[in-house]
């Protein structure tokens, strides 16, 4: 059986709908955050076909709207009704999708990411700052593991 779920706001708003079946809901599968709360995660309607379900899903966000199309409150991608239920998103979706997820990096976060990338450099400054920060610690009794 599948059911349509909902992710809260805390004023009781949904941000995200979804179709699900198991513990769908529960699990971390798109670009939006599950809230920390599960409280704020809960289900619409259940014990649904899964046609019944993708019906459903769709009309909460056609009744609650998209914020990427400026209709509405959710954040959902797509108009719902497709999944991984054998159904897939259209070309033209997955571009506009893709467009909507993609952030030009500036030349100068290039550099701090091509920097972290390369590692630390190992002067004797850095030995020094390492030594450092390992004095005063206590080493406890170590138990080795056999089997």
């Amino acid at each position: 059986m599948f059911y349509t779920y909902a992710y809260l706001r805390e004023d009781k708003t949904p941000y995200y709908v979804g179709k699900g079946k198991g513990r769908r809901m529960y699990n971390k599968h798109h670009r939006v955050s599950l809230p920390t709360d599960k409280k704020f995660i809960v289900v619409v309607k259940d014990n649904l076909t899964e046609e019944e379900a993708f019906q459903h899903e769709m009309e909460m966000i056609q009744k609650y709207g998209r914020k990427d199309l400026g209709t509405g409150i959710l954040l959902n991608m797509t108009d719902g009704g497709e999944g991984n239920s054998g159904r897939e998103i259209p070309e033209h979706q997955r571009k506009i999708i893709s467009e909507k997820n993609s952030h030009p990096l500036t030349e100068d976060h290039k550099k701090k990411i091509s920097k972290s990338l390369k590692g630390v450099e190992n002067t004797s400054q850095h030995n020094k700052n390492i030594s450092q920060s390992m004095k005063g610690r206590k080493r406890g009794p170590y138990k080795i593991h056999t089997k």
